[in-house]
């Protein structure tokens, strides 16, 4: 059993990951941002004692120290898990709403542990194939993407619109903590999980599909025909289960190989046409709301790049699930909220 400080435990994937702690026997404490958060986790967790389940409140991660009382604990904290950092595009100021919460509230919460927490030997951070991409190279035939690729974004691209902002925000976070390490040698190492496109059925205590998180959003417009009867285009066209994405972070917690390494978390490709067709197959109930046109760059292109995720299945031992299966499950946690 390890002494966990896991961050941002109502999101999506932290919602996974505390899943898979609580299975594995961990004791947990999260951070959520109100005491009504909390409440709601608990609830959802009728099986956890307060001895592998508390909470801790930290209202807003880019505020100095923000951290600071969070990480002391008895017993004390032997990890770390730091999911907390904000995903979305609905931004009207992408240094306050997206650069600074990621990175100030990454390097604050290494600040806080090597100031108060002794006993952390591994941190994991919730990084993002936005980190690793390079999206001037589009499909970029013939590379291969793998840990060592870095989204080359400057400081005055990222500020440009809300897209730029959010890669920028992994990309610098990211950068920040490694550097982090690096200057300051704290007594702990960290790893990094890497995943693009993050699918995966909902078990953070939802209450309407307004608060579906944004890789999911996809799925909800297309179950709702709010995306209209063209299929939309796929984006960087990689994908991983959330499920999958949560055992990554508690095996680069357990496995002691994992320090000081990134790791690009997917299964493989898809594109929106086969998603349409996974949800017919499975739900067709929900046939004439899904769109039935398909738009340009709905489908891969036909040359595309390639990638390395031999990492995460060689150090963490991963075995990826199915794309079928994840559309499935997804759709079946959202559809008590279609109307």
């Amino acid at each position: 059993m390890t002494r966990v400080l896991l961050t941002g435990g109502s999101g999506f994937i932290a919602a996974h990951v505390l899943e898979t702690l609580l299975k594995r026997g961990h004791s947990v404490v999260t951070t959520v941002r109100s005491q009504a958060k909390a409440d709601k986790i608990k609830e959802a967790h009728p099986e956890a004692s307060s001895s592998n389940l508390s909470f801790a409140i930290v209202e807003d991660i880019a505020q100095p120290g923000a951290f600071d009382e969070a990480i002391k604990s008895d017993p004390p904290f032997e990890a770390v898990i730091h999911t907390a950092s904000p995903f979305h595009f609905n931004v009207t100021d992408v240094q306050k709403q997206l650069l600074d919460p990621a990175i100030i509230g990454t390097t604050g919460i290494l600040k806080s542990i090597k100031k108060s927490a002794p006993t952390v030997k591994r941190v994991v951070i919730t990084s993002s194939f936005a980190a690793i991409v390079n999206p001037s190279r589009g499909a970029w035939p013939g590379h291969t993407y793998s840990e060592a690729d870095w989204n080359p974004i400057s400081t005055s691209e990222a500020v440009e619109n809300p897209a730029n902002g959010y890669r920028a925000s992994k990309t610098f976070a990211e950068r920040s903590a490694w550097d982090f390490v690096s200057s300051e040698k704290p007594n702990f190492d960290i790893a990094t999980i890497n995943p693009p496109f993050v699918f995966g059925p909902v078990v953070h205590y939802l209450n309407s599909l307004d608060a579906l998180n944004t890789s999911n959003q996809r799925i909800g417009a297309m179950v709702t025909g709010s995306c209209g009867k063209t299929i939309p285009p796929v984006g960087t066209g990689i994908w991983v289960d959330v499920r999958d994405v949560a055992e990554a972070h508690v095996k680069a917690m357990e496995v002691g190989e994992a320090g000081g390494k990134r790791f690009f978390i997917t299964e493989g490709f898809y594109d929106n046409v086969e998603m349409v067709e996974v949800i017919k197959k499975h739900f067709p109930d929900l046939a004439e709301k899904l769109p039935t046109e398909v738009g340009e760059g709905a489908e891969l292109p036909k040359e595309i790049f390639k990638i390395d995720n031999s990492r995460g299945k060689e150090i963490l031992g991963l075995k990826y699930r199915g794309f079928e299966e994840c559309i499935r499950d997804t759709v079946e946690s959202v559809k008590p909220f279609l109307k």
